[in-house]
């Protein structure tokens, strides 16, 4: 039987006196890609930054590897294998590729013959960043900063990886490639995924499992098939 490496029990955040997740129950399986689809405030990425410490439950319960992480910091998490890239790609602009990366590596421990090992690891999945590596982040594209900012997120190879809109502002041709590359790195690493994505199409073609947010709330859930021909899900978010 398939082991959870993340699972969410009753979760509730508040923004001040505003619900904005009300009581979602979850779970991420080792190895396994599960997405959550849903509209804009919904509670979506909200339920990211509760899971990696943004936010303080107001109730409710976050397991790591069965064991709660209640109260940690996004630091912490980070060196246990819990790694968030958040919505907007926020890289060091005035930093090269390289020296993103070393940063990175530097809040994970990895130093001299590992980091380098874990450099040539990020560009074997994303080349156009070894063509980039000594380029102000800046200078980069849209794309080359995702690329970037998901590197940073692997450079210390997590077993759980958080992404927050990956595709937000690409070109869908960049984003359909910027997502194939996280699928073959996950895939080659056995690391798990929880994917929030505006684009549902696009996420439920990459995941194994999905969880439908309304209003706070888990409406549907199921395997990425199943949502995708769900003609309730189809109207809604599939356009079709």
């Amino acid at each position: 039987m398939p082991h959870h490496i993340l699972e969410v029990q009753d979760l509730v955040l508040s923004y001040g006196s505003s619900r904005a997740v009300r009581g979602i129950s979850m779970h991420v399986d080792e190895g396994e890609t599960v997405t959550l689809i849903g509209a804009n405030g919904a509670g979506k990425s909200t339920t990211l930054k509760g899971i990696v410490g943004l936010m303080k439950p107001v109730s409710g319960a976050i397991l790591f590897h069965g064991t709660s992480i209640a109260g940690k910091t996004p630091d912490v998490l980070a060196r246990e294998g819990l790694s968030l890239v958040p919505e907007g790609r926020r890289v060091f602009a005035g930093l090269t590729v390289l020296e993103n990366l070393d940063v990175a590596s530097t809040a994970s421990g990895l130093r001299g013959s590992k980091f380098r090992a874990a450099v040539d690891e990020v560009m074997a999945v994303f080349p156009r960043l070894q063509e980039r590596r000594d380029s102000l982040a800046w200078t980069l594209s849209g794309g080359e900063q995702q690329m970037l900012a998901i590197g940073r997120a692997i450079i210390a190879r997590p077993k759980l990886m958080l992404l927050d809109e990956p595709s937000l502002g690409l070109s869908p041709l960049l984003a359909g490639e910027v997502v194939r590359l996280i699928g073959r790195y996950t895939r080659e690493h056995g690391t798990s995924v929880l994917l929030v994505e505006q684009n549902a199409k696009l996420a439920l073609s990459s995941s194994d499992r999905g969880y439908v947010i309304e209003t706070g709330r888990v409406v549907v859930e199921g395997t990425s098939e199943s949502l995708a021909n769900n003609p309730e899900v189809r109207k809604a978010y599939l356009g079709s």
